[in-house]
Protein backbone atom coordinates (compact mmCIF):
# COMPACT_ATOMS: atom_id res chain seq x y z
CA UNK A 1 0.00 0.00 0.00
CA UNK A 2 1.13 3.50 -0.58
CA UNK A 3 2.34 5.29 2.68
CA UNK A 4 0.80 8.20 3.42
CA UNK A 5 3.92 11.18 2.89
CA UNK A 6 4.99 13.17 5.52
CA UNK A 7 6.41 16.85 4.79
CA UNK A 8 7.24 19.95 7.06
CA UNK A 9 3.95 21.93 6.05
CA UNK A 10 6.05 24.88 4.26
CA UNK A 11 3.37 25.87 2.18
CA UNK A 12 1.21 26.76 5.27
CA UNK A 13 1.22 30.11 6.91
CA UNK A 14 3.66 30.74 9.56
CA UNK A 15 2.68 29.99 13.51
CA UNK A 16 -0.88 28.06 11.84
CA UNK A 17 0.13 24.41 12.34
CA UNK A 18 1.72 25.81 15.59
CA UNK A 19 -1.59 27.51 16.45
CA UNK A 20 -4.13 24.57 15.61
CA UNK A 21 -1.77 22.31 18.02
CA UNK A 22 -2.12 24.66 20.50
CA UNK A 23 -5.52 24.96 20.74
CA UNK A 24 -5.48 20.70 20.06
CA UNK A 25 -3.77 20.99 23.86
CA UNK A 26 -6.38 22.97 25.39
CA UNK A 27 -9.41 21.46 24.33
CA UNK A 28 -8.16 17.97 24.91
CA UNK A 29 -6.19 18.59 28.13
CA UNK A 30 -3.88 15.76 28.92
CA UNK A 31 -3.20 14.10 24.82
CA UNK A 32 -1.18 12.56 23.89
CA UNK A 33 1.26 11.88 21.31
CA UNK A 34 -0.49 14.42 19.16
CA UNK A 35 -0.02 13.99 14.85
CA UNK A 36 -0.97 16.51 12.36
CA UNK A 37 -2.69 16.00 9.38
CA UNK A 38 -2.90 18.71 5.88
CA UNK A 39 -6.05 17.79 3.13
CA UNK A 40 -6.68 20.53 0.99
CA UNK A 41 -9.44 22.09 -0.66
CA UNK A 42 -10.50 22.61 -3.99
CA UNK A 43 -11.97 24.43 -6.70
CA UNK A 44 -13.65 23.24 -9.76
CA UNK A 45 -12.72 25.51 -13.16
CA UNK A 46 -15.21 23.13 -15.64
CA UNK A 47 -17.62 20.52 -15.49
CA UNK A 48 -20.18 21.99 -13.68
CA UNK A 49 -22.84 19.39 -11.65
CA UNK A 50 -21.22 17.41 -14.20
CA UNK A 51 -19.84 14.67 -11.40
CA UNK A 52 -23.16 13.24 -10.48
CA UNK A 53 -24.38 13.15 -14.23
CA UNK A 54 -21.84 10.89 -15.26
CA UNK A 55 -19.48 13.50 -17.01
CA UNK A 56 -15.98 14.67 -16.90
CA UNK A 57 -14.46 17.31 -14.13
CA UNK A 58 -11.42 19.75 -14.55
CA UNK A 59 -10.87 20.73 -10.91
CA UNK A 60 -7.60 21.44 -8.89
CA UNK A 61 -6.58 21.19 -4.89
CA UNK A 62 -5.51 24.42 -3.80
CA UNK A 63 -3.04 25.38 -1.22
CA UNK A 64 -5.07 25.48 1.40
CA UNK A 65 -7.20 23.67 3.40
CA UNK A 66 -8.19 21.57 6.98
CA UNK A 67 -5.74 20.96 9.57
CA UNK A 68 -6.13 17.49 11.78
CA UNK A 69 -4.48 17.24 14.77
CA UNK A 70 -5.45 13.56 16.67
CA UNK A 71 -4.17 12.42 19.72
CA UNK A 72 -5.23 8.44 20.65
CA UNK A 73 -7.43 7.74 23.45
CA UNK A 74 -6.88 4.24 25.23
CA UNK A 75 -11.45 4.74 26.42
CA UNK A 76 -13.15 3.58 22.81
CA UNK A 77 -14.26 7.19 22.98
CA UNK A 78 -13.99 9.78 19.50
CA UNK A 79 -14.06 13.09 21.12
CA UNK A 80 -13.97 16.13 18.34
CA UNK A 81 -14.16 19.90 18.54
CA UNK A 82 -12.83 22.84 15.76
CA UNK A 83 -11.81 26.32 15.62
CA UNK A 84 -13.71 26.70 12.37
CA UNK A 85 -17.28 25.24 14.17
CA UNK A 86 -18.41 25.35 17.41
CA UNK A 87 -19.29 22.98 19.88
CA UNK A 88 -17.65 19.39 21.31
CA UNK A 89 -19.05 16.07 20.53
CA UNK A 90 -18.13 12.95 21.90
CA UNK A 91 -19.13 9.60 20.74
CA UNK A 92 -18.54 6.03 21.92
CA UNK A 93 -16.85 3.53 18.99
CA UNK A 94 -18.47 0.84 20.12
CA UNK A 95 -22.13 2.44 19.92
CA UNK A 96 -21.61 5.61 16.85
CA UNK A 97 -25.45 6.60 16.39
CA UNK A 98 -27.42 6.10 13.38
CA UNK A 99 -28.73 9.31 12.78
CA UNK A 100 -26.93 12.30 11.86
CA UNK A 101 -26.39 14.75 14.61
CA UNK A 102 -26.85 18.01 12.13
CA UNK A 103 -23.97 19.48 13.11
CA UNK A 104 -20.62 19.80 11.75
CA UNK A 105 -19.23 16.75 13.63
CA UNK A 106 -21.06 14.33 10.94
CA UNK A 107 -18.77 14.65 8.66
CA UNK A 108 -15.38 12.69 10.73
CA UNK A 109 -18.53 10.81 12.41
CA UNK A 110 -19.23 9.29 9.09
CA UNK A 111 -15.91 8.61 8.52
CA UNK A 112 -14.96 6.77 11.44
CA UNK A 113 -18.33 4.99 11.16
CA UNK A 114 -17.07 3.91 7.60
CA UNK A 115 -13.97 3.01 8.66
CA UNK A 116 -15.01 0.41 11.76
CA UNK A 117 -15.04 -1.66 8.77
CA UNK A 118 -11.47 -2.06 8.22
CA UNK A 119 -10.86 -2.42 11.69
CA UNK A 120 -10.18 -6.13 13.18
CA UNK A 121 -10.32 -5.47 16.39
CA UNK A 122 -12.02 -2.76 18.88
CA UNK A 123 -10.15 0.48 18.13
CA UNK A 124 -8.61 2.46 20.69
CA UNK A 125 -10.26 6.31 20.91
CA UNK A 126 -9.18 9.24 19.11
CA UNK A 127 -9.54 12.91 20.46
CA UNK A 128 -9.58 15.35 17.18
CA UNK A 129 -9.31 19.19 16.42
CA UNK A 130 -9.64 20.60 13.04
CA UNK A 131 -8.56 24.26 12.01
CA UNK A 132 -7.06 25.55 8.93
CA UNK A 133 -7.39 28.18 6.67
CA UNK A 134 -10.30 26.56 4.10
CA UNK A 135 -13.35 29.02 4.40
CA UNK A 136 -16.42 26.91 5.14
CA UNK A 137 -18.95 27.38 3.32
CA UNK A 138 -17.60 28.54 0.63
CA UNK A 139 -17.63 26.28 -2.30
CA UNK A 140 -13.88 25.03 -1.73
CA UNK A 141 -15.17 21.77 -0.66
CA UNK A 142 -13.96 21.81 2.86
CA UNK A 143 -16.34 18.78 3.62
CA UNK A 144 -14.30 16.42 1.41
CA UNK A 145 -11.11 18.08 2.74
CA UNK A 146 -12.35 17.82 6.34
CA UNK A 147 -13.61 13.81 5.20
CA UNK A 148 -10.11 12.82 3.62
CA UNK A 149 -8.18 14.73 6.52
CA UNK A 150 -10.00 12.83 9.03
CA UNK A 151 -9.65 9.38 7.07
CA UNK A 152 -5.75 9.75 6.35
CA UNK A 153 -5.35 10.55 10.26
CA UNK A 154 -7.56 8.25 12.02
CA UNK A 155 -6.13 5.45 9.30
CA UNK A 156 -2.51 6.30 10.85
CA UNK A 157 -3.39 6.02 14.71
CA UNK A 158 -5.23 2.74 13.97
CA UNK A 159 -2.42 1.65 11.99
CA UNK A 160 -3.99 1.23 9.22
CA UNK A 161 -2.02 0.89 5.96
CA UNK A 162 -4.94 2.13 3.18
CA UNK A 163 -4.09 3.42 -0.63
CA UNK A 164 -5.21 6.96 -1.44
CA UNK A 165 -7.93 5.66 -3.58
CA UNK A 166 -9.59 3.79 -0.41
CA UNK A 167 -9.08 7.44 1.44
CA UNK A 168 -11.61 8.87 -1.37
CA UNK A 169 -14.00 6.03 -1.72
CA UNK A 170 -14.13 6.52 2.63
CA UNK A 171 -15.28 10.10 1.88
CA UNK A 172 -17.40 9.48 -0.41
CA UNK A 173 -18.94 6.95 1.15
CA UNK A 174 -18.91 9.15 4.44
CA UNK A 175 -21.14 12.31 2.75
CA UNK A 176 -23.50 10.20 0.86
CA UNK A 177 -24.53 7.22 3.08
CA UNK A 178 -24.38 9.22 6.29
CA UNK A 179 -24.34 12.99 6.02
CA UNK A 180 -26.85 12.55 3.14
CA UNK A 181 -25.67 14.16 0.16
CA UNK A 182 -25.97 12.96 -3.23
CA UNK A 183 -22.67 13.74 -4.16
CA UNK A 184 -20.84 13.38 -7.07
CA UNK A 185 -17.15 11.71 -7.12
CA UNK A 186 -14.79 14.63 -7.49
CA UNK A 187 -14.72 16.46 -3.90
CA UNK A 188 -12.83 13.32 -2.55
CA UNK A 189 -10.93 12.11 -5.87
CA UNK A 190 -9.78 15.99 -6.58
CA UNK A 191 -8.66 16.19 -2.76
CA UNK A 192 -7.26 12.85 -2.23
CA UNK A 193 -5.37 12.19 -5.48
CA UNK A 194 -4.26 16.03 -6.52
CA UNK A 195 -0.83 16.61 -7.57
CA UNK A 196 1.24 19.78 -7.45
CA UNK A 197 0.58 22.60 -10.60
CA UNK A 198 -1.85 20.30 -12.01
CA UNK A 199 -5.72 20.39 -12.18
CA UNK A 200 -7.30 16.20 -12.27
CA UNK A 201 -9.34 15.61 -15.19
CA UNK A 202 -11.72 12.69 -14.19
CA UNK A 203 -14.37 11.29 -16.21
CA UNK A 204 -16.81 10.48 -13.70
CA UNK A 205 -18.41 7.39 -15.37
CA UNK A 206 -16.00 4.92 -15.45
CA UNK A 207 -13.73 6.85 -13.26
CA UNK A 208 -10.61 7.57 -15.31
CA UNK A 209 -8.39 10.50 -14.94
CA UNK A 210 -5.37 12.45 -15.43
CA UNK A 211 -3.42 15.08 -14.33
CA UNK A 212 -3.60 18.15 -16.66
CA UNK A 213 -0.27 20.62 -16.42
CA UNK A 214 -1.65 24.19 -15.32
CA UNK A 215 1.65 27.00 -16.19
CA UNK A 216 1.53 28.24 -12.33
CA UNK A 217 4.14 30.95 -14.18
CA UNK A 218 1.81 32.46 -16.22
CA UNK A 219 -1.55 32.03 -14.69
CA UNK A 220 -3.31 31.71 -10.54
CA UNK A 221 -6.50 30.95 -9.55
CA UNK A 222 -8.24 33.75 -8.04
CA UNK A 223 -11.45 32.72 -5.62
CA UNK A 224 -13.65 35.56 -4.71
CA UNK A 225 -16.30 34.78 -1.33
CA UNK A 226 -19.66 36.33 -1.63
CA UNK A 227 -19.96 35.42 1.99
CA UNK A 228 -23.47 33.87 1.11
CA UNK A 229 -23.24 30.60 3.11
CA UNK A 230 -25.43 27.24 1.52
CA UNK A 231 -25.93 23.52 3.02
CA UNK A 232 -24.71 21.13 0.40
CA UNK A 233 -26.99 18.58 1.96
CA UNK A 234 -29.62 21.38 1.52
CA UNK A 235 -33.06 20.20 -0.72
CA UNK A 236 -31.65 22.51 -3.56
CA UNK A 237 -28.83 20.97 -4.02
CA UNK A 238 -30.51 17.26 -3.76
CA UNK A 239 -33.87 18.83 -5.93
CA UNK A 240 -31.15 19.12 -9.11
CA UNK A 241 -29.47 15.83 -8.64
CA UNK A 242 -33.26 14.05 -8.60
CA UNK A 243 -34.36 16.90 -11.56
CA UNK A 244 -31.26 15.17 -13.72
CA UNK A 245 -31.93 11.82 -12.66
CA UNK A 246 -35.80 12.11 -13.74
CA UNK A 247 -34.51 13.96 -17.39
CA UNK A 248 -32.39 10.73 -18.07
CA UNK A 249 -35.12 8.32 -17.15
CA UNK A 250 -36.99 10.36 -20.02
CA UNK A 251 -34.48 10.70 -22.61
CA UNK A 252 -32.89 7.25 -22.02
CA UNK A 253 -35.14 5.14 -23.96
CA UNK A 254 -34.52 7.85 -27.10
CA UNK A 255 -30.81 6.84 -26.65
CA UNK A 256 -30.75 3.62 -25.32
CA UNK A 257 -27.01 3.00 -25.37
CA UNK A 258 -26.65 6.32 -23.04
CA UNK A 259 -25.47 4.94 -19.63
CA UNK A 260 -25.82 8.28 -17.98
CA UNK A 261 -27.28 12.19 -18.83
CA UNK A 262 -23.94 13.22 -19.93
CA UNK A 263 -24.33 11.08 -22.74
CA UNK A 264 -26.91 12.18 -24.35
CA UNK A 265 -27.02 14.34 -27.25
CA UNK A 266 -28.32 17.92 -28.26
CA UNK A 267 -30.03 15.73 -30.88
CA UNK A 268 -31.85 13.39 -28.56
CA UNK A 269 -32.18 16.53 -26.46
CA UNK A 270 -34.29 18.49 -29.23
CA UNK A 271 -36.95 15.65 -30.18
CA UNK A 272 -37.58 14.87 -26.33
CA UNK A 273 -37.78 18.68 -25.37
CA UNK A 274 -42.01 18.66 -24.99
CA UNK A 275 -41.51 15.44 -22.89
CA UNK A 276 -38.96 16.78 -20.76
CA UNK A 277 -41.46 20.14 -20.22
CA UNK A 278 -39.51 23.48 -19.49
CA UNK A 279 -37.39 22.65 -16.55
CA UNK A 280 -36.37 19.21 -16.66
CA UNK A 281 -34.80 20.87 -20.23
CA UNK A 282 -33.13 23.54 -18.74
CA UNK A 283 -31.31 21.24 -16.40
CA UNK A 284 -30.99 18.61 -19.08
CA UNK A 285 -29.53 21.47 -21.70
CA UNK A 286 -27.46 22.32 -19.54
CA UNK A 287 -25.88 19.00 -18.66
CA UNK A 288 -25.31 18.19 -22.19
CA UNK A 289 -23.48 21.78 -23.48
CA UNK A 290 -21.04 21.62 -20.16
CA UNK A 291 -19.32 18.29 -21.33
CA UNK A 292 -18.80 19.79 -25.17
CA UNK A 293 -17.12 23.16 -23.01
CA UNK A 294 -15.28 20.91 -20.29
CA UNK A 295 -13.57 18.72 -23.08
CA UNK A 296 -12.83 22.07 -25.21
CA UNK A 297 -11.22 23.82 -22.16
CA UNK A 298 -9.16 20.50 -21.54
CA UNK A 299 -8.06 21.17 -24.97
CA UNK A 300 -7.06 24.70 -24.98
CA UNK A 301 -4.72 23.62 -21.88
CA UNK A 302 -3.00 21.17 -23.86
CA UNK A 303 -2.37 23.71 -26.80
CA UNK A 304 -1.12 26.37 -23.99
CA UNK A 305 -4.21 28.45 -24.74
CA UNK A 306 -5.60 29.33 -21.65
CA UNK A 307 -7.64 32.00 -23.18
CA UNK A 308 -9.74 29.18 -24.31
CA UNK A 309 -10.25 27.76 -20.98
CA UNK A 310 -11.38 31.50 -19.60
CA UNK A 311 -14.34 31.68 -22.48
CA UNK A 312 -15.76 28.44 -21.31
CA UNK A 313 -16.24 29.03 -17.83
CA UNK A 314 -17.89 31.94 -19.15
CA UNK A 315 -20.56 30.61 -20.82
CA UNK A 316 -20.09 27.69 -18.01
CA UNK A 317 -22.00 30.72 -15.73
CA UNK A 318 -24.26 31.88 -18.01
CA UNK A 319 -25.52 28.39 -18.13
CA UNK A 320 -25.17 27.98 -14.27
CA UNK A 321 -27.35 30.88 -14.26
CA UNK A 322 -29.89 30.67 -16.84
CA UNK A 323 -30.39 26.98 -17.19
CA UNK A 324 -29.37 25.24 -13.95
CA UNK A 325 -30.64 28.10 -11.43
CA UNK A 326 -27.97 27.48 -9.22
CA UNK A 327 -26.64 31.67 -9.19
CA UNK A 328 -27.48 33.98 -6.95
CA UNK A 329 -26.97 38.19 -7.48
CA UNK A 330 -23.66 38.07 -5.58
CA UNK A 331 -22.20 35.30 -7.85
CA UNK A 332 -23.25 37.12 -10.85
CA UNK A 333 -22.23 40.94 -10.04
CA UNK A 334 -18.49 39.23 -9.68
CA UNK A 335 -18.36 37.31 -13.05
CA UNK A 336 -19.45 40.25 -14.63
CA UNK A 337 -16.94 42.59 -12.61
CA UNK A 338 -14.40 40.01 -13.80
CA UNK A 339 -15.46 40.25 -17.61
CA UNK A 340 -14.81 43.79 -17.48
CA UNK A 341 -11.02 42.98 -16.32
CA UNK A 342 -8.31 42.20 -19.18
CA UNK A 343 -5.90 40.24 -16.67
CA UNK A 344 -9.06 37.96 -16.17
CA UNK A 345 -9.29 34.84 -18.65
CA UNK A 346 -12.54 33.61 -17.52
CA UNK A 347 -14.70 33.25 -14.43
CA UNK A 348 -17.47 31.02 -13.27
CA UNK A 349 -19.13 30.16 -9.47
CA UNK A 350 -17.52 27.45 -7.89
CA UNK A 351 -19.03 24.37 -6.44
CA UNK A 352 -22.71 23.83 -5.96
CA UNK A 353 -23.96 27.49 -6.30
CA UNK A 354 -26.66 28.75 -4.14
CA UNK A 355 -24.12 31.25 -2.66
CA UNK A 356 -20.51 30.53 -1.98
CA UNK A 357 -17.81 31.51 -3.96
CA UNK A 358 -16.38 32.31 -7.86
CA UNK A 359 -13.31 31.06 -8.93
CA UNK A 360 -11.23 32.85 -11.80
CA UNK A 361 -8.04 32.35 -14.20
CA UNK A 362 -5.96 35.42 -14.01
CA UNK A 363 -2.73 36.45 -15.71
CA UNK A 364 0.27 36.38 -13.24
CA UNK A 365 0.89 39.48 -11.94
CA UNK A 366 -2.65 41.23 -12.55
CA UNK A 367 -3.97 39.85 -9.42
CA UNK A 368 -3.87 42.65 -7.21
CA UNK A 369 -5.98 44.99 -9.80
CA UNK A 370 -8.24 41.93 -10.80
CA UNK A 371 -9.24 41.63 -6.76
CA UNK A 372 -9.76 45.50 -6.22
CA UNK A 373 -12.21 45.97 -9.00
CA UNK A 374 -14.11 42.58 -7.90
CA UNK A 375 -14.10 44.23 -4.67
CA UNK A 376 -15.24 48.08 -5.49
CA UNK A 377 -17.62 46.46 -7.74
CA UNK A 378 -19.23 43.85 -5.11
CA UNK A 379 -19.39 47.06 -2.81
CA UNK A 380 -20.69 49.20 -4.76
CA UNK A 381 -24.02 46.73 -5.26
CA UNK A 382 -24.01 44.93 -1.92
CA UNK A 383 -22.33 47.13 0.82
CA UNK A 384 -19.80 44.83 2.09
CA UNK A 385 -16.80 43.22 0.70
CA UNK A 386 -16.17 39.43 -0.73
CA UNK A 387 -13.34 37.87 0.00
CA UNK A 388 -10.73 37.76 -2.56
CA UNK A 389 -7.81 35.01 -2.12
CA UNK A 390 -5.27 33.81 -4.77
CA UNK A 391 -4.27 30.30 -4.82
CA UNK A 392 -1.92 27.73 -6.67
CA UNK A 393 -2.91 24.64 -7.66
CA UNK A 394 -1.80 22.69 -5.06
CA UNK A 395 -0.63 18.73 -4.11
CA UNK A 396 -2.81 15.87 -1.49
CA UNK A 397 -3.21 14.73 1.81
CA UNK A 398 0.25 14.95 3.76
CA UNK A 399 1.36 14.45 7.64
CA UNK A 400 2.64 17.37 8.79
CA UNK A 401 6.30 16.89 10.41
CA UNK A 402 5.83 18.18 14.26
Amino acid sequence: MQQLAESSGEGLPGGLVAEVLAEHCERHPGASAPRAFFAPGRVNLMGAHLDYNGGAVLPAAIDRGTIVVVSPRKDGLLRLTSSLEGGEHEFDLARLPAERTGTWADYPLGIARAMLSYVGAAPEGASFHFGGNLPIGAGLSSSASICVGTSHSLASIWGLELAPIDHVHIALSAEREFVGVQCGIMDPYAVGLARENHLLWLECRDVRYEHVPLDSERLSILVADTGVRRDLAASEFNQRVNECREAFEILRPEQPEAACLAEISMDTLGVCAEALGPVLGRRAAHVIAEVGRTATAREGLRRGRPEVLGEQMMEAHASLRGLYEVSCPELDRLVEAAGRCSEVFGGRLTGAGFGGACVFLVERGGEEAVSARLIESFRASFDRDPKVAVFKAGGGPFEIAL
